[in-house]
């Protein structure tokens, strides 16, 4: 890294058409930072791409000069690996075309989750949205992505048909299923081998969408998580339900149960119908909605800002785990949520993730206003989860900065991108938010024997 500035960066401005901006230039401050505030990042020039030829070009410049390259529509996944890279904006390309007949859709890499309910409801179809309506499509499909609707059609990624990429040499390339492993690879195996610039995703009917919010004060906490764990039992796929513990400054302390329904109204609600023996809620903001809407159920905010998260998997949920997540404050924490997996995402898939078998995730959050906030937010999420049975494995879209690619995926993945890796950027000039690691290091029997196997908790690990 020690040649970088003698790398002319300025001469990008002559084969781009969108903004190059140095750290020279007054703007930069701004436009390095993530959408995640909290991870700081140096890379050594930002590229507005506006289109696939602009990656390809900043692209074979880096090639040329062996510099890497990280793309970032926004940086809700930042991770701090664009230090000293090319950070690559593929924002600017969000262009969306419905096609309600086939129920697809073909999208810019910088289309976010909202934006694309928007359009399919406009024909009574919906994707595979997650909780935030600003995360881009492509984006959370890189890394698998969970959805409201996983249960019921499994990861987001499932729905990817076909991409179209950028190689580590500039060659602009469609992925579809006569590139059955390379799709393969690209449909939840993280970034690491292409920059993708827009994907084709399947769409599903969604006449009839039931949604919203439960919420109650914590010290009807143990009730109302003894009804939410009851009803995941019986949940049909259709049926997803997250539970959330909740303290946000100078408010009292609330538990919610958020809840989405692929159907009608008097069917989820019959589904529901434990939570008619717990207290009169505070609010009730079930109801009938749009798939337009799906966004608005959780509230998350939706301008940058900094925020420290932990996700895990759980093995199950029992009286021990329930305690460990309603007897103690939840502060400095502002979130704990479990959602219920199963269903889809359980079933067997080659997906690079392959069947999650754990029936809950548990995701932690907290915004860190100080370093010694910071602190005390990763201590009490050390302390929660070594109190729940989780499980080791966890999707990428939940894994933290200090991790990788093999904290997440089974060996068997983890060799097949390698082999890919290998073949398509053996410089390494493509880097994605979580890393890979290289053959030798997969291979080893003592990552076998961490990666392979049934984990304390009695759960096959992934394979």
């Amino acid at each position: 890294m020690s040649s970088l500035p003698q790398i002319p960066f300025a001469s990008l401005r002559d084969v781009v058409r969108g903004r190059v901006v140095l750290p020279a230039d007054a703007e930069f401050e701004d436009v390095r930072r993530p959408w995640n505030l909290a991870i700081e990042q140096s890379p050594s020039a930002v590229v507005e791409a506006v289109d696939a030829d602009d990656v390809a070009a900043v692209l074979r410049f880096a090639s040329t000069h062996a510099v890497p390259v990280t793309a970032q529509p926004s940086g809700h996944g930042a991770t701090g690996r664009a230090d000293g890279a090319i950070l690559l904006r593929t924002g600017n390309i969000d262009s969306i075309s419905v096609d309600p007949d086939a129920r697809t859709a073909r999208i810019g890499a910088g289309v976010r989750s909202g934006d694309l309910q928007r359009a399919a409801a406009a024909h009574s179809l919906t994707a595979l949205p997650g909780s935030s309506p600003v995360v881009t499509v492509t984006g959370a499909a890189l890394g698998g992505g969970l959805s409201w609707f996983s249960r019921r059609f499994g990861w987001m990624a499932d729905s990817v048909l076909a991409a179209d990429i950028v190689l580590a040499d500039g060659t602009i390339r469609r992925v579809d299923d006569s590139d059955p492993e390379l799709l393969w690879a690209l449909r939840g195996g993280g970034g690491e081998l292409a920059i993708v610039t827009s994907v084709e995703v399947r769409l599903r009917p969604a006449p009839a969408v039931f949604g919203g919010r439960l919420l109650w004060a914590a010290t009807d906490s143990r009730a109302v998580a003894e009804v939410y764990r009851a009803m995941t039992r019986s949940a049909p796929d259709e049926l997803t339900l997250w539970l959330e513990l909740l303290h946000f400054p100078g408010v009292e302390p609330m538990i919610a149960i958020d809840v989405t329904y692929l159907g009608l109204e008097e069917n989820a609600r019959e589904w529901m119908r434990p939570v008619e023996s717990l207290p009169v809620p505070l609010s009730d903001t079930r109801g009938m909605l749009s798939a337009a809407d799906l966004g608005g159920i959780t509230a998350e905010p939706t301008a940058p800002s900094a925020g420290l998260s932990r996700g895990e998997l759980l093995a199950h949920l029992d009286d021990t785990a329930l305690d460990a997540l309603v007897n103690e404050p939840i502060a400095p924490l502002m979130t704990v949520q479990i959602r219920h997996l199963g269903g889809a995402l359980s079933q067997p898939s080659d997906s690079p993730h392959g069947p999650l078998r754990e029936p809950y995730a548990v995701y932690l959050f907290g915004v860190p206003a100080s370093a010694e906030i910071a602190a005390s937010i990763r201590a009490a999420q050390e302390r929660l989860i070594a109190s729940l049975p989780v499980t080791g494995r966890k999707p990428i879209t939940f894994l933290t900065r200090s991790e990788s690619l093999a904290d997440a995926l089974p060996v068997t993945s983890l060799q097949r991108l390698r082999r890919l890796k290998d073949a398509l950027d053996p410089d390494g000039i493509i880097r994605g938010n979580f890393g890979l690691p290289d053959a030798e290091r997969i291979s080893s029997k003592n990552f076998d024997a961490d990666m392979m196997g049934t984990s304390a908790n009695g759960i096959p690990d992934m394979e």
